[in-house]
């Protein structure tokens, strides 16, 4: 269980945080107030990650050694309220850095965005730039779509330091981001690491945002599914159902029994890639 003043709920295994905007907020600027010599990460996921992390327990104490994970998706929240837990907020990534950039403005704090694709970069600094005017954009990093040689991911690591940023965004995707944060933070200076997926797009302009009424009653990943549907048709209409069936035998207290079922749920979810 990772250590913070906030209280979780298990999720297939996984420590979800009960927590509000404000909150997540409050913690990053208290990183980066108070610095004590560590990066602290932060995971945004939903559905998605819970399902992943189910499949891989690897990946599983990934995402729960992060500092704070935060219920990015309408799922988490939804069962959490099936607990009787009514005090937990869906916290998108595209929202959280739109609070941090507010807060950013008036603070000068800094960033660098590592992922996606150089014109999305380009646009994304265009609109904050022309936004938050006092948010300093420290570098942003296109990687190629490969694994980097030792002396390129080294060089990385170089640049991102020597840019002096208080946050670096990750948008590499997840299950990729998540992983890049892990494997990185203890060597980056920044005092906050955070994957935010499509979050770079979203405030690029380049992915339409789904209106705020609809993310509220849940449909978000309808929204999504209708506007990328070759790319998330496996996640919505196959790991979605298998999420939910895992999801149903956990709330009657049957799911213990398929504990021994990560190597299966591994080799399927690698065959469906």
């Amino acid at each position: 269980m990772r250590k913070n003043k906030f209280e979780t709920v298990e999720i297939l295994r996984s420590e979800v945080n009960i927590l509000e905007l404000s909150d997540v907020v409050k913690c990053m600027k208290r990183w980066i107030e108070e610095p004590d010599g560590q990066c602290h990460s932060i995971t945004v996921t939903g559905f998605h990650g819970l399902w992943e992390g189910f499949r891989d327990a690897h990946l599983r104490d990934i995402l729960n050694s992060a500092d704070l994970w935060i219920a990015d998706g309408i799922a988490p929240i939804l069962i959490a309220r099936v607990r009787g837990i009514r005090n937990m907020r869906r916290i998108p990534g595209a929202e959280l850095m739109e609070a941090f950039f507010q807060l950013a403005n008036q603070e000068r704090y800094g960033s660098f965005f590592y992922g996606d694709t150089n014109q999305t970069l380009a646009l994304l600094r265009n609109s904050l730039e022309r936004r938050y005017p006092g948010h300093k954009i420290c570098g942003t990093h296109s990687p190629p779509f490969r694994p980097l040689t030792l002396e390129e991911d080294n060089r990385v690591i170089e640049m991102i330091n020597e840019s002096k940023p208080e946050v670096v965004w990750v948008g590499l995707g997840m299950p990729k981001q998540d992983r890049w944060v892990f494997e990185h933070k203890d060597r980056l200076h920044a005092p906050i690491a955070i994957g935010v997926g499509a979050a770079f797009g979203f405030h690029a302009g380049t992915i339409k945002r789904v209106p705020k009424v609809i993310g509220e009653i849940g449909l978000e990943w309808l929204w999504r599914f209708a506007m990328e549907p070759k790319k998330l048709w496996r996640r919505d209409l196959i790991d979605g159902p298998r999420f939910l069936y895992h999801v149903g035998l956990e709330l009657v207290g049957l799911e213990r029994c398929g504990q021994s079922t990560d190597r299966d749920l591994t080799s399927a979810g690698q065959a469906d890639i």
